[in-house]
């Protein structure tokens, strides 16, 4: 089982305002600055996060590297994750980086943002350098641009049905005067977390195939707009396809990547997670959610 780090936030050093759960900064013994994010509503946000952690690795993407955790002061379960800006490093977020390009862009909310394009967002992202070393250490051969890193998070996303990557879910590091694509961090709305046991095992057992988990799996929305006159974002598949025209060697290289995670490297994930944290049909389903999309991306989106 994937260990669980006891944290007391009683050690607090300060509460993160950004996001809508509960969450606090605390040092290690070492003095280096992790977050713990609570899961006070019991929808899995933390197994989600850590399942996505792991298949990052997998894929050889960046990524802020997540652990199951527990705050033993207020006995509840979470995740923690170290910072990925110790200072003087200093982190920009998305929308940050797009009202630097475009000062007409929104500055407030974080949902239904029609100047989250893709266009825009490649703009944005263009204009960084690769994450700093210490996440790049196992890129594919052939990923060499903020962009192709990128666009791998956006396949991420379509894999695991992330809905969250709006414009505070993705930044960029300040680092020594150079601006470098943060690691993809925050996949805690993945994987259908919120659904209800019962809805999963009614979906796993349905033979109408509008309720079957294939069904399911197409409704995943992005948080990108195809274009700001959109009324409706486009879907994490079609977010995929769209990264991917811009960066079409890089796609091809990401989808040897996935097609190199097999089933039993995604089971033996899912059996790594508590079953206090996690129930056999969330495991169930989340591992049939994640065989259908790996089908989707590489039949082409079908």
């Amino acid at each position: 089982m994937f260990p669980i780090v006891q944290v007391d936030s009683r050690r607090r050093e300060a509460l993160e305002p950004l996001g809508t759960k509960p969450k606090f900064w605390y040092r290690d013994p070492d003095g280096r600055q992790f977050l713990f994010k609570a899961e006070e509503r019991g929808t899995g946000e933390d197994w989600a996060e850590k399942i996505a952690c792991e298949l990052c690795a997998r894929l050889h993407l960046p990524h802020v590297h997540y652990e199951m955790a527990h705050d033993s002061h207020r006995d509840m379960p979470g995740v923690v994750c170290e910072t990925c800006a110790p200072p003087p490093v200093m982190m920009a977020l998305g929308n940050q980086l797009l009202q630097t390009l475009d000062p007409a862009y929104p500055q407030g909310g974080k949902y239904k943002v029609h100047g989250h394009t893709v266009e825009a967002v490649c703009s944005a992202v263009e204009l960084l350098q690769l994450s700093p070393d210490q996440y790049c250490r196992n890129l594919p051969d052939g990923i060499d641009s903020a962009l192709a890193v990128f666009t791998g998070y956006v396949m991420l996303d379509a894999w695991i049905a992330n809905q969250d990557r709006h414009h505070e879910n993705w930044a960029a590091l300040l680092c020594d005067d150079v601006l470098r694509l943060a690691p993809t961090f925050d996949h805690g709305a993945s994987l259908a977390r919120n659904l209800s046991d019962g809805e999963r095992r009614e979906r796993l057992a349905s033979r109408d195939r509008g309720r079957m988990v294939a069904a399911f799996a197409r409704r995943a929305k992005s948080a990108f707009y195809a274009d700001p006159s959109q009324t409706r974002p486009m879907s994490t598949m079609e977010a995929w396809q769209a990264f991917s025209r811009k960066t079409p060697e890089e796609g091809i290289i990401w989808m040897r990547r996935l097609e190199a995670v097999s089933q039993a490297d995604v089971e033996a994930v899912l059996k790594e997670i508590a079953p206090q944290r996690m129930s056999h049909v969330a495991r169930e389903f989340s591992l049939r959610l994640l065989m259908e999309n790996r089908r989707r991306l590489l039949d082409g989106g079908e």
